[in-house]
């Protein structure tokens, strides 16, 4: 008989909640990670085995999850960044990821776990509104950019690699539409109009991490991205109209300090996926979205 696979997910934020209950109702045994005693509560209640942990302490304790008993099928690291908290992005995903991979050799796992690395198309700077893929060179142009890339190569050369490093486009979904509070205010967007936003649904985007993780092989590295890039100037246009806000205001002089300027191109994960993408556009998904 066949036991449950073991599946964590460390940071059960937007995005991996949502993964964890997926593998929830896939039948896995599903450990959350998580810091705040709050937030394993409401896990323990999904069905999700809450592990109070802080990646960032010097010794998180991952020793106690990782035993000759437990040893997971796949990891799923998607820890935010807390701005309140005194750690760096280098504390959290290159040194928190190290320890957690150090502890997962310890446990005996560098055979048979998966570890997927949730990275961003942030690795890449402004290019122009040229098209970037798995093949395009890194660019970074901000610091959380340059420390997951530096996090994607860990994981890469460490003994429990080469993992997966899935650089996520922009996540929307329910309770997240980009900048829509700015807009509701009046306020002006930092942004050239005419540059590129990339977007993924959060859905699709956990559909991604449960297929890759039951997939028989994958490769080393995605870029997940719906692979409709669209004009800042009509997504914004078009969230206003539909929200009753002001016309989207422009200031184009200020610093591009998110996405800059590029269209992603999924075409090798989504080629892959044994299922498409639910929201393949994500202009077409926004009424749907504010109309839930």
């Amino acid at each position: 008989m066949n036991e449950r696979p073991i599946r964590v997910v460390v940071g059960c934020g937007y995005l991996g909640d949502r993964v964890a209950r997926r593998w929830v109702a896939d039948g896995a045994r599903v450990i959350g990670v998580t810091r705040r005693p709050t937030r394993a509560v409401e896990l323990a209640v999904a069905g999700i085995e809450p592990a109070i942990v802080d990646v960032t302490a010097a010794a998180p304790g991952w020793e106690s999850l990782f035993g000759e008993n437990s040893r997971p099928t796949t990891v799923f690291w998607s820890v935010g960044f807390d701005r309140a908290s005194a750690a760096t992005h280098h504390d959290v995903h290159v040194t928190g990821l190290r320890k957690l991979l150090d502890a997962l050799v310890a446990g005996g796992s560098a055979a048979g776990t998966r570890v997927i690395f949730s990275s961003s198309t942030g690795v890449w700077g402004d290019e122009g509104g040229g098209i970037v893929d798995e093949t395009t060179p890194p660019n970074p142009g901000r610091e959380a950019g340059r420390v997951l890339l530096e996090a994607e190569t860990l994981l890469r050369t460490h003994p429990m690699g080469p993992g997966i490093a899935l650089r996520f486009a922009g996540l929307y979904g329910p309770g997240r539409l980009p900048r829509l509070d700015d807009l509701r205010a009046g306020l002006p967007i930092a942004a050239d109009p005419d540059s590129w936003l990339n977007l993924i649904h959060i859905d699709d985007a956990a559909a991604v991490v449960q297929s890759l993780a039951a997939a028989a092989s994958t490769r080393p590295l995605y870029v997940v991205s719906d692979g409709h890039p669209v004009r800042r100037r009509d997504w914004y246009e078009r969230l206003a109209s539909l929200t009753g806000s002001p016309a989207p205001r422009w200031d184009s002089s200020a610093p591009r300090t998110r996405g800059a300027d590029k269209r992603v191109d999924p075409s090798l994960l989504l080629g892959e996926l044994e299922s498409p993408l639910a929201h393949p556009d994500a202009l077409q998904a926004l009424p749907g979205l504010l109309a839930s």
